[in-house]
């Protein structure tokens, strides 16, 4: 699971590209109860969401140009500038080279060969995020793609990522991990087939809560819509899909508890 002891090939932020940080900071607050805080004036208006003191996520203008607004998982390199070379070298492409983000560290924005966005951050003053795993907190980070295998081989040959394969009805799902530490304590999301024709590759993340119905519900009420209803998950908990005002997909986990 992830945890704030991040691991290389982990994920260890997460931002929010937007159209008007403004309005996203007010329905993400009403949600999940985040408060936004400013990174200063020389950021160019990225800001840090916070749950009691704790850094949960980032907030951006859009930049990229042509960008729609969407979360954007990035995973712990010890190096921004290998990994992109390492993306290039197979088949994905460098939207945004490696750069100093003061010293905080030095990142990349980058898409596999299957078309998926996602980013690198390589610590320097700034670990990652200073809360995980946690009610209204990054839980999971799930790819969805057109070709499992190669999307696998791809982000195996940057991180060295492990995988388990589990059967979820007609589709295999399988179970990323870190290359460090024990497989179940190291997992930290999945890789599933497309489910329709009209779906595109894209990073998914997963906010842990404590009630589905009730964040759904508080979606919709500040604007956001329902991509899947709350629906439990045999074994994983109860789980719902949800767009932001902007159309930013997310989704949502209350986790079942396991009784020792």
């Amino acid at each position: 699971m992830l945890s704030t002891d991040f691991v290389n090939g982990a994920p260890n932020w997460l931002d929010l590209g937007s159209p008007d940080t403004a309005a996203s900071a007010e329905f993400y607050g009403a949600v999940f109860g985040w408060d936004l805080q400013s990174a200063g004036p020389d950021a160019g208006g990225y800001g840090f969401f916070q749950l009691d003191g704790r850094t949960v996520a980032g907030l951006s203008p859009l930049a990229e140009e042509g960008a729609s607004p969407a979360w954007t998982v990035y995973f712990q390199t010890p190096d921004a500038d290998a990994t992109a070379r390492g993306v290039k070298k197979g088949g994905g492409r460098v939207r945004v080279e490696p750069f100093d983000v003061m010293d905080a560290g030095r990142m990349s924005c980058l898409t596999d060969p299957g078309g998926a966005e996602f980013a690198v951050w390589q610590p320097g003053a700034v670990q990652g995020l200073e809360r995980a795993s946690e009610t209204h907190s990054l839980c999971w980070a799930e790819l969805h793609t057109a070709d499992p295998e190669a999307a696998l081989a791809c982000y195996r040959s940057l991180f060295g990522w492990r995988s388990q394969e589990m059967e979820i009805g007609e589709r295999t799902y399988r179970v990323l991990s870190a290359a460090e530490g024990d497989r179940q304590e190291a997992s930290f999301g999945g890789l599933v087939p497309f489910q329709g024709d009209e779906e595109e590759p894209h990073w998914v993340p997963y906010f842990g809560v404590e009630d589905a119905d009730a964040i759904v519900a508080v979606s919709q009420e500040r604007g956001g819509s329902v991509l899947a209803p709350a629906a439990d998950v045999p074994e994983v908990g109860r789980i719902a899909w949800i767009a932001d005002p902007f159309g930013a997909p997310f989704a949502i986990l209350k986790p079942d508890v396991v009784n020792d």
